[in-house]
């Protein structure tokens, strides 16, 4: 089966052809992500693969529909970026990556607390530059604080348990109890009671309309003043003009983002010889104490092995017409998922 692939990097090609390697599809590598505009570029493909950058809405779906494409294979676990109603009407299936490695985001998660907390990006610049004062590098023993985690889905399972190594008291929040991180000591509590006693908060649920802008005004005041706030889950859970107002009232104490509500426009490409038109971005890039990756949670060969694989098997699944129905989703056969 002939499958285009959107916003194909470098990178992620040899795991896809790696995994494509027995199922024998034809791949079409588009540098190109896609947008309304380059949806000929799919040449009639009948399956169609997305990253999460990726245009998905309506006139898209439409478009591509008409052009005989009937796979959705999303290369991520995330699927805000696709119109799902208009999907089920167009009749596409809509296939994704339900679990990579949890590890992967998990990890990053924690490596940002760590960051923040001891300094280590301002300490590296220092010592390059042969000042090795240690002024202005205190940080704070992680044992014995206490840690929000808002999602304990498989990720949000890893950071309890990384963090209950560390010595952390756990709270966490989710519709959905996982035994699992009941087991590891976690203890679930009311959002607002998150709020007030987390010297860390750490966001790891999906974007739905319960969860856009989660973290908003209301929600910063609500918390413990000098918080640490790690977001590795999607943008638009966090309110950034919320966000930026509480940094400079000194109520967050240090930020860690590997997303942002508008990264479709800035992440996943080479900007540094061009003018950043978000303010809102550059206003959170000159805090001293926000630190901000590009999306690179998942960016692990274990996640991008399993990410290929599950992608190729999808479309193998589709043709022979038996998709596993853990990674369907759409209107029609969507399974209630609180976390990611």
């Amino acid at each position: 089966m002939q499958v285009a692939v959107f916003s194909a990097k470098r990178y992620e090609r040899p795991f896809l052809d790696a995994a494509n390697a027995q199922a024998g599809h034809e791949l079409l590598y588009l540098d190109v992500g896609l947008t309304l505009d380059t949806v000929p570029a799919a040449r009639g493909a009948p399956a169609v693969s997305l990253f999460v950058s990726d245009d998905a809405g309506a006139p898209v779906l439409r478009a591509l529909h008409a052009a005989g494409t009937r796979l959705l294979a999303l290369r991520s676990a995330g699927f805000n970026h696709v119109d799902l109603d208009e999907a089920a009407r167009l009749g596409l299936t809509v296939a994704r990556v339900p679990a990579y490695s949890p590890y992967a985001v998990a990890e990053h998660a924690v490596g940002l607390m760590l960051t923040l907390n001891r300094k280590f990006h301002r300490a590296f610049s220092r010592v390059r530059e042969q000042n090795f004062a240690l002024d202005g590098l205190m940080g704070f023993d992680m044992h014995g604080k206490t840690a929000g985690i808002i999602g304990t889905g498989k990720i949000g399972q890893c950071v309890c348990a990384i963090l209950a190594g560390f010595g952390c008291r756990l709270l966490t929040f989710d519709p959905v109890v996982n035994p699992a991180c009941v087991a590891l000591g976690a203890r679930y509590v009311p959002l607002n009671d998150l709020y007030a006693a987390s010297d860390i908060i750490s966001l790891h649920c999906p974007l739905t309309p319960a969860t856009r802008h989660l973290i908003g005004t209301d929600a910063l005041a609500s918390m413990k003043p000098g918080v640490m706030l790690i977001n590795t889950s999607r943008g638009a859970v966090v309110d950034s003009r919320a966000l930026i107002a509480a940094i400079k009232a000194g109520r967050v104490g240090s930020v860690g983002l590997d997303v942002y509500e508008e990264e479709g426009d800035l992440f996943f490409r080479d900007l540094s010889t061009e003018v950043l038109r978000d303010d809102v971005f550059v206003r959170l890039m000159t805090f001293p104490n926000v630190l901000i990756t590009a999306h690179q949670g998942f960016f692990t060969r274990e996640a991008l092995t399993a990410i290929a694989q599950t992608t190729i098997d999808n479309v193998s699944a589709f043709q022979r017409g038996a998709i596993d129905p853990a990674n369907l989703v759409g209107s029609r056969h969507l399974a209630p998922t609180p976390t990611a």
